[in-house]
């Protein structure tokens, strides 16, 4: 376990830190905001209105007497700091920050100057600031938490099933300082596999082999060629709306048509061989493969969606 969690801290770059290992992303986040809330004496905490963070508990109700729901989508126009304004930071004690922005569903990201500009005035209030890395966000794996990719340095980084490749094992780290004050405040927790270190090993072991064989990077550079085509399609394809996407978590946002819903094409892809997401309420086809996915597999993909689309 200490094995296990030294490696933690050194792929999410924060040194000097504490780490707990626990069995869901759910139970993860949840564990990060209640720690943030016996820590904070201020009643809400900040988060993006789109994010999923959970099944169950104050992360997965995200109750608006508790939560303050961030729009990055209204504030990503001309006019940032006018929303960022409205925030009541006096209230917040935390900025619970998905690094995907709006969850895996819509395939939006918020921009980097915003994050940061955002972060920066949560800093200013003395609230904390907490990561997480949700299940498929593949160009945030290389930190674990998303801090390389905003330049951001939480105090609470969480994270999910990705870490266990499939056994459930996810993990939550802390900076010292703050651990320490939660111990000296008495607060407890405890469940069955907590701290188990069959999945602290399993958590080394994938660690290890994503930096073994480079699958981050290689994941990058197939993504790019993923996105290029998909790129393509969006500009051939009078139903394709935008094309997106960072490292191997893509979206192509189709145009409204009765005819043809995304859950058809979906349906259509499946029959060809194909495995991929949707999201209905966004008419959104969404492709999230493993790092391993071979480059066959995605040319074969993107030269059968055409004939799909039409």
């Amino acid at each position: 376990m200490e094995a296990a969690a030294a490696e933690l801290l050194d792929i999410t770059g924060l040194k000097d830190r504490k780490c707990v290992f626990l069995s869901s992303g759910s139970e993860a986040v949840e564990f990060a905001v209640q720690v943030a809330r016996r820590l904070s004496e201020k009643p809400r905490w900040l988060t993006s209105a789109r994010s999923y963070l959970g099944a169950y508990g104050s992360a997965g109700k995200k109750n608006n007497t508790e939560a303050w729901l961030l729009d990055w989508e209204k504030c990503q126009g001309g006019r940032p700091e006018e929303y960022f304004s409205q925030i009541p930071y006096e209230r917040v004690g935390a900025f619970v920050f998905e690094p995907g922005g709006s969850g895996i569903s819509f395939v939006k990201f918020p921009l980097k100057e915003l994050v940061q500009q955002l972060c920066s005035k949560v800093r200013q209030a003395g609230a904390l600031l907490l990561s997480t890395k949700s299940q498929r966000e593949s160009d945030e794996q290389e930190s674990g938490s998303g801090s390389s990719t905003n330049d951001l340095q939480p105090d609470i980084v969480s994270m999910g099933k990705g870490l266990g490749n499939g056994y459930p094992v996810s993990a939550v780290v802390i900076r010292k300082e703050l651990a320490e004050a939660l111990e000296a405040t008495g607060f407890y927790y405890a469940q069955s596999q907590q701290n188990d270190p069959l999945g602290a090993a399993i958590a080394w072991e994938v660690i290890s082999t994503i930096r073994e064989r480079v699958w981050i990077e290689k994941g990058h550079e197939k993504g790019e060629c993923f996105l290029a085509g998909l790129k393509q399609l969006e500009r051939e394809c009078e139903l394709v709306k935008e094309a997106r996407g960072r490292g191997l978590l893509l979206g192509l946002e189709l145009w409204p048509d009765e005819s043809k819903s995304v859950k058809d094409i979906y349906k259509a892809l499946l029959d060809r061989g194909f495995l991929v997401g949707y999201y209905a309420a966004g008419n959104l086809l969404r492709f999230d493969p493993a790092l391993t996915v071979e480059r066959e597999d995605i040319a074969d993909l993107l030269e059968v969606l055409p004939k799909i689309l039409g």
